[in-house]
């Protein structure tokens, strides 16, 4: 069951508070009881020492007590404040108790003994359901005529287990009424704590589809809040540039799809409206298939940078060898533009070895190369290069076309993008999502790509890959 944070703070307050008062609780109880213990030692130690005096003071070694004269109802008001005295032999047999005592106080042996060899020794036990604390005082100290004797004096514990008692109760009043205290308090403060919070999420739940502009106008009384309201506020204006490439590339997707999508319909369509000759049929479906396989080329470049966005696309990394790979992929580069009759060279060392799924880096390579020699004078040249660049290895892809202006070169790599009109109109049939797939490759390689001016003119293409194989 999902508790709201106020009262689970309130409660965690009263929580926090019951085991302090508690801990504090148990050590006053604990101080008291050994204050109490102490005081009625105290009075036990003083009263066997004044007995002991009395009872040994007769030269022929008769013992008796000085007890006070009371009657048994003046006895029995002060029984709290008595002090029972019996003298004990070695064998634990009575020698003498004070008239008081109807019967022979609990003896402790293992106390007696200690008594015996010298020592003070305490006891609890009780006397006829009475609780007493006893000292046993050795008499020996005060002559050797009383070496065998022991003097026990006990006092009632009825008077202090009831202070104890008491104590307690009111302790445990104390931490309750505290505990319950603490608990609204924190009720009360947690509800000032988050009412700010609560002004928040009712004026966030206004804020809809076509209002992502609004901001929250919540009164916030502290800095956290305040930084939570900022940051909200601030929300949309991160968020804008996403959206707005995000709108861009629908409507750039529709239009690039649309457009063969078109033609297709309006080449069926004037085909259908008249019989035709095998050879305008035949016409006509080879150009209704150049148009599907370039939806099937925005298609399948739309849903790899789908699956780019999604974090689904994932290289399965192994050793390549991308001069071998360029190799490959001259001849149908050159093919990409057979009239221009564009030169394709790589250079390179089979000895470099990079750590890459070798699907993604050929699709890098097709697509960097294709746009190199649809950007191409005719008879131009376009060089794929491989080296090693420290501990790096970088790939270049240089043409000789119209070059890209420095205020693109940052811009080209965009989704649909189209660069100056000379490159533009170049571009043929292009998708207008190769340097995007191109940098989304490099990117989950760890690679780093750009576009700089080449030495001789044109465009050149770098491709940084951190670490080799």
């Amino acid at each position: 069951m999902t508790r709201s944070f106020r009262f689970r703070l309130a409660v965690r307050f009263a929580l926090a508070m019951l085991a302090g008062l508690c801990a504090l609780s148990l050590l006053t109880y604990v101080m008291l009881r050994e204050v109490l213990d102490r005081q009625l030692d105290a009075s036990l130690l003083n009263v066997a020492s004044i007995q002991a005096a009395s009872v040994t003071d007769a030269p022929s070694g008769e013992m008796r007590f000085h007890e006070w004269e009371l009657s048994p109802a003046e006895a029995a008001q002060v029984r709290d404040l008595n002090r029972y005295a019996q003298i004990w032999n070695a064998d634990g047999e009575s020698l003498l108790r004070t008239r008081y005592l109807t019967t022979d106080l609990p003896l402790d042996t293992a106390a007696l003994h200690g008594a015996l060899a010298g020592e003070l020794t305490w006891s609890e036990a009780r006397l006829e359901a009475i609780p007493v604390r006893s000292l046993y005082y050795p008499l020996g100290r005060l002559g050797h005529l009383h070496a065998p004797h022991v003097l026990q004096v006990a006092a009632p514990l009825l008077a202090r287990n009831q202070m104890l008692h008491m104590a307690l109760l009111l302790l445990a009043a104390i931490t309750l009424l505290i505990s319950g205290g603490t608990f609204l308090g924190g009720w009360w403060l947690a509800a000032r704590a988050v009412r700010p919070v609560h002004e928040i999420i009712d004026h966030a739940q206004a804020i809809e589809a076509g209002t992502l502009q609004r901001r929250i106008g919540a009164y916030a009384d502290s800095h956290e809040y305040q930084r939570l309201v900022q940051v909200r506020n601030n929300m949309p204006d991160r968020l804008d540039p996403a959206f707005e490439a995000q709108r861009r590339f629908t409507a750039d997707a529709s239009h690039e799809l649309r457009s063969p999508l078109t033609a297709l319909r309006g080449e069926i369509e004037l085909a259908l409206r008249r019989p035709r000759s095998d050879t305008e049929y035949r016409q006509v479906l080879d150009s209704a298939r150049e148009e599907v396989e370039r939806l099937s080329r925005i298609t399948e470049d739309l849903l790899t940078l789908a699956r780019s966005d999604a974090g689904v696309l994932s290289p399965r990394r192994g050793p390549v060898q991308p001069v071998l790979l360029a190799r490959e992929l001259a001849p149908r580069l050159q093919a990409v533009a057979p009239d221009k009759g564009v030169v394709i060279t790589v250079t390179g060392g089979d000895d470099v070895v990079l750590a890459a799924d070798p699907d993604l880096l050929r699709r890098l390579l097709w697509n960097l190369g294709s746009n190199a020699v649809k950007f191409s004078p005719p008879a131009g040249a376009v060089t794929l290069a491989v080296r090693r660049e420290g501990d790096a290895v970088l790939l270049e892809v240089a043409d000789q076309g119209p070059g890209i202006p420095a205020g693109e070169r940052g811009r080209i790599f965009e989704r649909f993008y189209q660069a100056d009109p000379a490159r533009s109109t170049a571009a043929g049939s292009g998708t207008g999502l190769g340097l995007a797939i191109a940098r989304v490759i490099a990117e989950l390689h760890g690679a780093a790509i750009e576009a700089v001016e080449a030495p001789g003119g044109g465009a050149l293409f770098r491709v940084l890959f951190p670490t080799p194989a």
